[in-house]
């Protein structure tokens, strides 16, 4: 936690810049199991990953809709958490499956919602923490384009008991402007700190920590 503020840096393909998201005290690593994604890592290359990493970073798993199976696979190599994108019209059979599998505690709805649909509040029922990405029409989640912070804000207001984070386009030129205007204090980090898909770049991930002990400061004055 920076700050008061959690970040996830997602999207890792490579030790080095694991490694370094830990050493700026990132409180998730994000490895995206998806194949249709650019920066999509098999489970072999995570459990290499994870048995050179420091003990205690907790990784999230991030799949689109998964199948028993697939879950099952990811809970058995040692993720700690998972990340599941699913479209808005889902069956909730599906998310009971899910939650049986990993526990609600572990699970991280990531719902694909059109603006235009409304937010179902009974996916808050399966799973305690809620990822709001913005919405692309070809792709579950990484468009790596800036999202609706102000709906962010009043979608958080559904349940202070579930966890918000917030994802889409965030890097360190608006990192500062998305904190104030979202109210959210876990962010989600990929295409904004990248030189290529996959690719982190280590100075742009340094920047994200600065860019939130900067806000964060400015708060804290305001307050004075």
């Amino acid at each position: 936690m920076i700050d008061g503020v959690r970040i996830k840096f997602c999207g890792l393909t490579s030790l080095v810049d694991a490694i370094h998201a830990d050493k700026l005290g990132a409180d998730y690593l994000g490895f995206i199991l998806h194949p249709k994604s650019p920066r999509y890592i098999t489970l072999r290359d995570f459990k290499n990953f994870a048995s050179n990493l420091p003990e205690g970073r907790k990784n999230v798993a991030v799949m689109v809709a998964p199948d028993a199976a697939d879950l099952a696979a990811a809970r058995d190599v040692g993720f700690d958490r998972f990340q599941l994108h699913y479209p808005a019209d889902i069956e909730l059979s599906r998310l009971v499956e899910w939650q049986e599998l990993v526990g609600g505690e572990r699970i991280w709805l990531a719902p694909r919602r059109p603006p235009e649909t409304a937010f179902n509040p009974r996916w808050l029922e399966y799973g305690t923490t809620v990822l709001i990405d913005t919405y692309a029409a070809d792709k579950f989640g990484g468009s790596g384009k800036i999202g609706n912070w102000a709906e962010f804000k009043e979608l958080q207001a559904l349940s202070s008991e579930h966890t918000w984070v917030l994802s889409g386009g965030l890097s360190p030129n608006n990192i500062a402007e998305s904190l104030a205007e979202s109210g959210a204090r876990f962010l989600d980090i990929n295409s904004g700190v990248e030189t290529a898909p996959g690719l982190k770049d280590h100075a742009k991930m340094n920047a994200i920590v600065l860019a939130i002990h900067q806000q964060r400061a400015s708060v804290d004055s305001s307050h004075v």
